[in-house]
Formats: structure tokens, sequence, C-alpha cells
């Protein structure tokens, strides 16, 4: 598994990744299938040359916020968190996964 940094500052249950290193509060519920997930965020992060990442994440969903006005919808409906929760579960997705693949899911949503 990839080295997660604990820090008390991080709210229960998350992850939080920062330029391809993962911060949680608590450690105990991180599995395999969660650290895939976030290493895909580090694909996504290391494609965009990482600043532009977070600039795109913020806007996307302020966007897509202001359309669903849920933070937790909008949240999910983030192309980068659609690419990395359908392949979070599939452990050899990114030995295969093309470059910017998170644009086809730029403009679905949660239910599609």
């Amino acid at each position: 598994m990839s080295k997660i940094i604990k820090c008390r500052f991080i709210p229960k249950g998350i992850c939080v990744n920062l330029f391809g290193t993962f911060w949680a509060r608590d450690t105990s519920w991180i599995d395999k299938y969660v650290v895939n997930h976030e290493r895909i965020h580090t694909a996504q992060q290391k494609e965009l040359l990482f600043i532009p990442f977070y600039i795109i994440y913020l806007i996307e969903w302020l966007v897509k916020l202001a359309c669903f006005r849920n933070r937790q919808d909008a949240y999910m409906s983030i192309s980068f968190e659609r690419e990395a929760y359908i392949h979070g579960h599939d452990l050899s997705y990114l030995q295969n996964r093309k470059l910017f693949a998170w644009t086809k899911y730029i403009l679905s949503t949660r239910s599609d």
C-alpha cells in the first residue's frame, strides 16, 4: 500500500490526495480500493502538472454546485471523481488507462 500521512486536520472518513501524497485522520478504513481511487487522482494530477488539476477541480465543483445546489451531488459529479469512483475497484485500471481519461466524464453526472 502507498504511504498515508495521518493528519488530525483532515475530517474523519476522508482521504485527501495532495500532490500524490495521501492524507487522512484515521487510516483504519483505507483499503486497496481507496488507495487505487487515490492513485487514479495522482495520475490525473500528473498529466495536468498538478496545479491545473486543483484549479479545474475547484471550478468544476463550483459550477456543479450551482447546478445541483447540493455539495455531495456536485462532488460526485466532478469528472475526476467520476473516473476514480467508476474504476476504483479495478486494480488493473491504471495499467491500461488512457491519458486524460477523465475528460469523458466532464458532461456526465452521478446518474449516468
